[in-house]
């Protein structure tokens, strides 16, 4: 009797720990379709900017460091430079022209998430970049970017 509870117990406990495993992986998964649709293939790579818009928070801030000074990019401004870019080449980028990302690193801890990306053109390191989300209704957003520019 003692021997049948012991193995329903631990059966149970590796149950659960298999199925909160496949969550996380299910939003690790999310995550990194969002920073894929409107951060790479998005921004990057001359995307739509309804995805663009899908995936970024209204409030969400670039933050760089320029002269020892911070600075902040916010992602509405960036938008408008996506967009003159856009407007005067409407080209689509060629593959060798496109920018890759390496994914490092995703840590979720309830409703945020960071992502440590690395960021490539034609196999070469150009930034590593460091991504804060939140998970709101609608699922994860982009609220934050510091960078490394290698």
């Amino acid at each position: 009797m003692l021997r049948k509870l012991v193995v329903i117990t631990v059966y149970f406990f590796l149950s659960t720990i298999f199925l909160f495993a496949q969550g996380v992986d299910t939003e690790k998964d999310a995550v990194k379709k969002v920073i894929q649709s409107s951060y790479i293939d998005g921004l990057h790579n001359k995307g739509e900017l309804s995805d663009i818009e899908k995936g970024f928070h209204p409030g969400f801030v670039l933050l760089g460091v320029k002269d020892n000074s911070l600075t902040q990019y916010p992602i509405y401004t960036w938008i408008e430079s996506f967009n003159k870019r856009k407007n005067a080449d409407p080209t689509p980028l060629k593959p060798e022209q496109k920018m890759v990302c390496e994914y490092l690193q995703i840590d979720i801890t309830g409703n945020a998430a960071m992502a440590k990306i690395n960021l490539k053109k034609n196999d070469v390191l150009i930034f590593t970049d460091y991504l804060l989300l939140y998970k709101f209704e609608d699922g994860w957003r982009i609220v934050s970017k510091t960078y490394y520019r290698h």
